[in-house]
């Protein structure tokens, strides 16, 4: 099998691409984890441990798990691809013309296994070998300053490219800290044979308009909802839409505005589809959220608008309601439990997820709500603020039925 085909949030998941957490977490201490966007420095071999658990859950519903980082190692050994990474890892106006060649040099002649590991997990100017000209930046620089930054966030591979029908959308990543993510997933995609040939629905460039993976919700085929907040811009939305249309993946986008703030960076930090007509929604938005609907028209977009967002994704997926499980939460548990991902789970199939097990209280109602919950343990890998769906990237779902849905609805007074 190659290429990948995702038209939903929640067909049977049957290939996904995960990347195993590795010693570019270890770079991580409490001077410059928030630089890279983690909210504490996690203990590495425990979250290896978790991740490993998490992938052999998949494993055993059947699930062909991916690892981004072999793919990476064997896309490396063509030329093209090799030169293409280097030269976007190295960015002459921070290190300097006369070290940015001596690098580009060194970094090309590695193994493709070596080259992968330091493209991941970064490189200190301690660490590079003194073959040639260093140049002043390498000569007024500490020891332990970065040459090429560590990728701790590739954990999350929803962020840095998502499927839509059998194209594939890279992020144009909005902080600085993840924007060298884009370039290995593209390389990936463009390069690697199993995926040769894919075309690309947003090409990840960092000309182009902030948008990320982790805001876009397949709710049905050819109806995509697009975050707009923090990591994806309108800009981002209208250019995705536009493509979108053209190539016919979809035929509605839904603009949703989330909070600008660290808790809700994007939509699914605080929505994520549970079956064909169902989600698992942070309380506090729930009531709240408002949509723009962007539908195609010749040479541009027609925008209707605002309302709530449950009606405008209802109608737009042809139902009559869109179920919200009724997680039950009081204020604080809800908020508590939104931090902790409770709202970001990963769909195996209609009715069937994976969550962390520390939101006792979100797993509960879910499954009282009719919905199967695998549970994982997520203690370290949740520092850097994402779930089960934040850490995958589904390649291949089978098409829907709304019809099975519907027989597994629980009597209304349990939702």
């Amino acid at each position: 099998m190659s290429g990948g085909t995702v038209t939903s949030e929640v067909g049977r998941l049957r290939t996904v691409l995960l990347h195993r957490p590795g010693p570019e977490l270890q770079r991580l201490t409490p001077r410059n984890n928030a630089d890279l966007l983690f909210d504490g420095v996690p203990w590495v071999g425990r979250a290896q441990e978790e991740h490993d658990a998490f992938a052999q859950a998949l494993r055993d519903r059947g699930v062909e798990v991916l690892h981004l980082q072999p793919l990476l190692v064997q896309t490396l050994e063509l030329p093209a691809s090799r030169s293409e990474v280097v030269h976007t890892a190295i960015n002459a106006t921070v290190v300097g013309p006369t070290l940015a060649a001596t690098l580009t040099s060194w970094l090309l002649e590695l193994s493709s296994e070596e080259l992968a590991a330091h493209l991941v997990a970064g490189l200190t100017h301690d660490e590079l070998p003194r073959t040639g000209p260093e140049g002043v930046v390498a000569r007024l620089a500490g020891p332990s300053e970065f040459v090429v930054p560590p990728l701790p966030n590739l954990l999350f591979t929803r962020d840095s490219s998502v499927w839509v029908d059998d194209h594939v959308a890279i992020a144009s990543p909005s902080m600085r800290a993840r924007q060298r993510e884009a370039s290995l997933t593209r390389a990936v995609y463009s390069h690697h044979p199993r995926f040769a040939g894919t075309p690309l629905l947003y090409g990840g460039s960092r000309e182009e308009a902030w948008f990320e993976g982790g805001d876009v919700l397949l709710l049905a085929p050819g109806v995509v909802a697009v975050g707009v907040g923090q990591r994806t811009t309108p800009a981002g939305v209208e250019a995705f839409a536009l493509r979108a249309f053209a190539s016919g993946v979809a035929q509605t986008v839904l603009a949703v505005p989330i909070a600008q703030e660290r808790a809700t960076m994007h939509l699914d930090t605080i929505c994520t589809m549970v079956d064909t007509d169902a989600v698992v929604m942070f309380p506090a938005v729930a009531d709240t959220l408002q949509a723009w609907t962007v539908t195609p028209r010749e040479d541009s977009v027609d925008i209707s608008g605002p309302e709530p967002f449950l009606v405008a994704a209802a109608k737009a997926m042809e139902l009559d309601e869109l179920r919200v499980v009724d997680t039950g939460l009081d204020p604080v548990t809800a908020e508590r439990e939104q931090w902790d991902d409770g709202n970001n789970t990963l769909a195996l199939a209609p009715g069937l997820v994976v969550a962390y097990e520390r939101n006792v209280v979100t797993n509960q109602a879910l499954e009282q709500a009719g919905i199967e919950v695998v549970r994982i343990a997520g203690s370290e890998l949740g520092s850097g603020r994402g779930g089960p769906r934040c850490m995958s990237c589904p390649v291949v779902r089978d098409p829907v039925s709304l019809s099975a849905s519907l027989d597994r609805r629980p009597p209304r007074a349990m939702l």
